[in-house]
């Protein structure tokens, strides 16, 4: 029974999961999923860190209290002031000098960034001193932004020019389109769900393009191997011989995806929700999130497109043609599949015989023929009359 479990099959690529075939199901729920994203980018938009909004940032040192405490006060401070504006995010970091809270608020000026630090002393009861405060303006997060766009551009051409060489033109294509739905989905939760949006977000944006193009490339590895020369024969069309190697490589995406989503969720997990290393909760939750969709991303989408791009070749429209002709005919019971009929009967079937079954057909000896081999030397086997040398073989008188 556990031999012929599923994932058993899986891991012997046998488990027969029609994956191409139902690719119009993926290609629907992907544009479902792209057009709530895309409205979500427009109404919604992103939580954005104040390296991308600008804004202030506070911190004080953990000895206060719990960081509920700290909020607390600093939204206080803030009031008291009159800023108009309060805590966005807070935070446990880690540092040489111990653990502080990192509070952020929105843009401050100068002399209100004076002012509420002095009063988060005040209010906490320790030195002004103790307390530190940053000011980021949004031009720094528009300049991470450009850059971040322009080496997105640069690696995408890489990747084209890289996949044109290794593979084909239509391979690239159905590559990069599902690196860009990947990065769609992702940025797309993260509008949902109002992730923070942080340089360390950015960074892990390109860093999963990565991931998501090794876990492509080994899929259509597969799929190169089974369709090489799939037009010299009548057995497959070319959207099976993907489907098959999509089964036979599953098993490996997924170990390589579990594998690689491990340490990321200790990071994410471990170091941001135990140790309160906010820095590490930026990147772990970009590469959590956006290494699973592309594990999808890479099974549901490339291979499908592919095999619909694939459909469009002239070479491969006449293949699958005779491929389903064929098949049309085996139900019928026009073409008998060869094996199946006598050689008397070989010229009627839909394959030409194997050649050396034709050689050892034709070596093969006639009903009731004299069997091959040196033929008799008697009188009636061609041999001069006479005993020879045969034994009791004396001439008779």
């Amino acid at each position: 029974m556990a031999q012929n479990g599923l994932a058993s099959r899986l891991y012997n690529g046998e488990a027969g999961l029609n994956v191409v075939g139902k690719r119009k199901v993926w290609f629907g729920v992907a544009g479902v999923l792209i057009l709530i994203a895309l409205l979500s980018f427009g109404l919604r938009g992103f939580s954005l860190g104040i390296e991308f909004a600008g804004g202030n940032s506070f911190q004080v040192p953990a000895s206060v209290g719990t960081l509920e405490d700290a909020e607390r006060e600093v939204n206080s401070a803030l009031a008291t002031e009159n800023t108009g504006v309060e805590v966005v995010t807070a935070q446990k970091v880690g540092g040489t000098g111990g653990d502080t809270y990192e509070l952020r608020t929105a843009q401050l000026d100068a002399d209100q960034t004076t002012a509420v630090k002095a009063q988060i002393a005040e209010d906490l009861g320790i030195d002004a001193g103790q307390i530190s405060s940053n000011q980021v303006s949004e031009a720094w997060g528009s300049q991470v932004t450009e850059r971040a766009v322009l080496g997105l551009v640069i690696f995408i051409a890489l990747v084209m020019v890289y996949l044109i060489l290794r593979f084909e033109w239509r391979m690239a294509v159905a590559a990069v389109a599902s690196l860009i739905t990947n990065l769609i989905l992702t940025a797309g939760i993260y509008s949902l769900v109002g992730f923070e949006v942080t340089p360390s977000t950015i960074i892990g944006f390109l860093t999963i393009l990565g991931f998501a193009l090794y876990d492509v490339v080994v899929v259509f590895d597969k799929v190169q191997e089974n369709t090489r020369g799939i037009t010299a024969n009548n057995n497959q069309t070319y959207g099976e011989a993907a489907n098959l190697a999509v089964n036979q490589s599953l098993m490996r995406s997924l170990n390589t995806s579990v594998v690689a989503l491990l340490p990321v969720g200790g990071l994410l997990f471990i170091g941001a929700g135990l140790l309160g290393a906010g820095t590490l909760k930026d990147l772990g939750l970009v590469l959590f999130v956006g290494m699973a969709v592309a594990f999808l991303t890479s099974i549901l989408v490339a291979t499908p497109l592919l095999a619909l791009l694939k459909n469009y070749d002239p070479r491969i429209q006449a293949h699958n043609k005779r491929v389903l002709t064929r098949r049309g005919a085996l139900a019928r019971g026009e073409v008998t599949p060869k094996g199946a009929a006598s050689p008397a009967q070989a010229d009627a079937t839909d394959e030409p015989l194997d050649p050396d079954a034709a050689a050892l057909a034709g070596a093969a000896p006639k009903v009731g023929a004299r069997p091959a081999g040196k033929r008799p030397t008697g009188a009636r086997g061609g041999r001069p009359g006479g005993g020879g040398n045969r034994p009791g073989g004396a001439k008779r008188r």
